[in-house]
């Protein structure tokens, strides 16, 4: 299930600290002054066994003159749109001012549920300055802390209710393959769709966000039956005048959640771009098979070893997964384009591998026993067994008796040993250590 969250409030409320305390890592700049935040970053993070989409707005300022205020208001527009709930968010150090009447106005239009997240509330007398924000009239109402993260728990048990239950994990053996198209606007996407289906599905143009919703294409040719996404996504509204990047990433960021492979497509001549490793970023968290389309490959000047130095330059970008299938095609030519198929159809059974136990300890027990993980406070770390858990992401336990001291090396030299014994080309692993 696709599930997303919007954080919204005005500047230097502590938005983009309580988006890092989520996502367990430093990956929105949090500064005292206000306005730091003026790209979108995006997240997954998962609470209570589920998982669900983050997005950090930046400060909301409506009425300003201020160009990079005036983008941000209207990427907080589109995050409303586009987010299953918001969280909204206050301060209470300094109470409520004009700006935060002027959100909760916006807020109380929406249909989305609303959830008041007051922070800095980490005393007795910030909590009773703190109830004057019930004022206003929201019903969901949360005294947090987002740098001690005292109250988050909480408020994210409530964002987790409002998700069903189900097996996130479940393997759907009876549905066919979804391969998504996804990258940023005008890199040729619906032109890639065209070309494999053979004829115009979508409609194409020069013009970045021309396709107006995202699109699903039943395959079936060649003894070959898939369902292809079209993610480009951008729809024109008469209220917004949107963020095309903004939106096509959303899209992006909800169709990788239906799709088993991404095809990732980039623009030869642009190279890899933040908001590329953005994306590729997120597919690789959600565990789903990647193959990546360099596209427009027919207007690149070439010498002898072009491509061999520009996918050696990708895979440096892509680090540390870059275990990837790359293919340089044309949309509007037809090169490589039935290739495409291929790889993805390679990449999605290589994700649905499942090992006989037997088979994987026979191998990577070998490979454990030729090189040892490092000594733990003067014991030796043993792994004695191996098992792949029932996971539509192949996942990996291995059982020693010190699972909380094995480093990141020895955790990475254990994935590169999988990767070269069993093929999982385009795929994320995941390993755990446990206790035997």
């Amino acid at each position: 299930m696709s599930f997303t969250v919007a954080i919204v409030g005005r500047p230097n409320v502590g938005k983009s600290t309580f988006f890092n305390r989520m996502l367990e890592q430093r990956k929105a700049i949090v500064d005292d002054e206000s306005g730091v935040t003026r790209d979108r970053q995006y997240g997954v993070t998962d609470w209570n066994g589920k998982t669900f989409n983050v997005v950090d707005t930046g400060g909301f300022v409506p009425q300003s003159e201020d160009i990079f205020e005036r983008e941000i208001k209207k990427q907080v527009l589109i995050a409303l749109e586009e987010a299953n709930a918001i969280i909204f968010m206050v301060d209470t150090a300094t109470g409520i001012v004009d700006l935060d009447e002027a959100m909760a106005d916006v807020l109380r239009r929406s249909s989305k549920p609303v959830f008041l997240a007051v922070n800095k509330v980490d005393n007795g007398e910030r909590l009773l300055e703190a109830t004057e924000f019930y004022s206003l009239g929201f019903e969901n109402i949360f005294f947090i802390s987002s740098m001690t993260g005292s109250g988050t728990g909480e408020l994210l048990d409530a964002v987790a209710a409002l998700m069903p239950e189900e097996d996130v994990d479940k393997i759907d053996e009876d549905g066919l393959p979804k391969f998504a198209i996804i990258g940023q606007p005008n890199v040729g996407k619906s032109s890639l769709l065209n070309a494999l289906v053979g004829h115009e599905r979508t409609i194409v143009s020069e013009i970045a966000g021309t396709t107006r919703d995202t699109i699903h294409t039943h395959y079936k040719l060649f003894q070959k039956e898939f369902i292809l996404i079209d993610t480009a996504g951008i729809r024109r509204k008469t209220k917004v005048h949107e963020d095309l990047e903004f939106y096509s990433v959303i899209r992006a960021i909800n169709a990788m959640d239906e799709a088993d492979v991404c095809l990732l497509v980039l623009d030869a001549s642009k190279g890899i771009t933040a908001q590329d490793l953005n994306i590729f970023s997120l597919a690789v968290k959600k565990g789903k098979g990647i193959v990546v389309l360099v596209n427009k490959w027919d207007i690149m000047p070439k010498e002898t070893n072009t491509a061999k130095e520009y996918e050696i330059e990708l895979k440096k970008r892509f680090a540390p997964f870059n275990d990837l299938p790359i293919l340089f095609i044309s949309a509007t030519e037809k090169i490589r384009i039935f290739k495409i198929i291929e790889l993805a159809l390679q990449v999605y059974e290589s994700r649905q591998r499942r090992i006989p136990t037997s088979q994987l300890n026979d191998v990577m027990l070998k490979a454990v026993e030729s090189y040892h993980a490092p000594v733990v406070r003067g014991n030796a770390l043993k792994i004695k067994f191996v098992t792949q858990l029932p996971t539509a992401v192949p996942s990996f336990a291995f059982f020693c008796n010190y699972p909380d001291d094995v480093k990141t090396p020895y955790k990475n030299y254990l994935e590169n040993q999988l990767r070269a014994k069993f093929n999982f080309t385009g795929v994320p692993i995941r390993i755990f250590f446990r206790k035997k």
